[in-house]
């Protein structure tokens, strides 16, 4: 749409310790540590007293859209295609993502947190505390396709406990 104005964002900081790209699986249970920048030092005051943040970073590996906006989830030929803005695919028209994480620790400029996807390098766009009483909606639906695919999941990483060696999981 050409009438629309473009917008202008700037990172807050740098994943510098984390998973590798794209993320294995397993990264819901690692660690990684974001710097943020000098200039937002005084913004994260407070924020030890969260347990959880959302962490809102830019998708700079992510390639433009594809020219069919539609998708299998995670290429997985047995689910229906969907809009892309229907799955958590890489490929969006705006490559951003946000992952809410669990707060381990801040030192100084250092967020220490687990639960984050986005690899090492990676620049973080804001911070923000995850707030039980606006960030959980109880009454949320999610469509059939999406339980089906959790079910794959799980099927999966049962097959991977039985068999270590087996490669699990795939990205979008």
């Amino acid at each position: 749409m050409a009438d629309q104005a473009e917008l202008s964002l700037r990172p807050i900081g740098r994943v510098i310790e984390g998973p590798s790209c794209p993320p294995e699986e397993g990264w819901e249970s690692r660690e990684a540590i974001i710097e943020i920048d000098a200039a937002w030092a005084g913004a994260l005051e407070g924020i030890e007293g969260f347990s959880h943040v959302w962490i809102l970073w830019w998708l700079d590996r992510s390639g433009p859209p594809p020219d069919d906006l539609r998708v299998h989830p995670e290429r997985r030929e047995e689910l229906p295609l969907v809009g892309i803005l229907a799955t958590r695919s890489p490929v969006r028209p705006n490559p951003l993502a946000m992952t809410a994480v669990a707060l381990l620790g801040r030192e100084g400029r250092l967020l220490r947190v687990r639960g984050l996807d986005a690899c090492q390098g990676t620049p973080v766009l804001d911070v923000k505390p995850y707030l039980r009483r606006g960030d959980l909606v109880p009454e949320a639906t999610m469509p059939p396709w999406l339980e089906q695919l959790w079910a794959a999941h799980d099927g999966e990483r049962l097959e991977a406990v039985q068999d270590p060696d087996r490669q699990v999981g795939g990205a979008q």
